[in-house]
């Protein structure tokens, strides 16, 4: 299920620069719907929080647009549920290293990705990571080993920000 008409194999692009918030809203709502889940008004608003995002969005400040746009505001733990279902349905991904979330560009089952994260503007871009993920998966095997979680980020500066400085 892609919100995007470009490929993503080998190429890099914005996370913010995909579509109508509306209709990856649908999106969301139909992937939900085609796993027997379902995109409660919360989870569809941190989805929006998130989308309508100019960068990576910490839950913090998730919870804080919350309290100031609701009528009854949400309690923490349903924010992070939330965010936890966003997660595992592949909606959304988590930037550990600077704690924030950013919606994910083309949500499917298995999809892998790398993260270039600059550090002077927080932009952030995403590239399919499959090639590298097999890699992994290879070395992995050679040693038994089980992998369970992985996440690519790359921190550095970006285009723009190198030619400024």
């Amino acid at each position: 299920m892609s919100s995007c008409s470009h490929s993503h194999a080998n190429s890099l692009h914005e996370v913010h620069d995909h579509g109508d918030i509306h209709s990856r809203l649908e999106q969301a709502e139909a992937l939900c719907l085609a796993t027997g889940a379902r995109l409660t008004p919360l989870r569809k608003e941190v989805l929006s929080l998130i989308l309508n995002a100019s960068g990576p969005i910490g839950a913090y400040d998730i919870l804080a647009k919350i309290k100031n746009t609701s009528d009854k505001p949400a309690a923490p733990p349903t924010v992070y549920r939330s965010l936890d279902f966003l997660l595992d349905k592949g909606l959304i991904h988590r930037l550990s290293s600077i704690n924030a979330f950013i919606p994910c560009c083309h949500p499917r089952e298995g999809h892998q990705a790398a993260f270039l994260i600059c550090v002077s503007c927080k932009a952030v871009k995403e590239a399919s990571a499959d090639a590298l993920m097999a890699h992994l998966n290879s070395l992995a095997h050679s040693d038994e080993f089980s992998i369970h979680h992985t996440i690519i980020e790359i921190s550095g500066k970006c285009q723009q920000c190198t030619q400024r400085h």
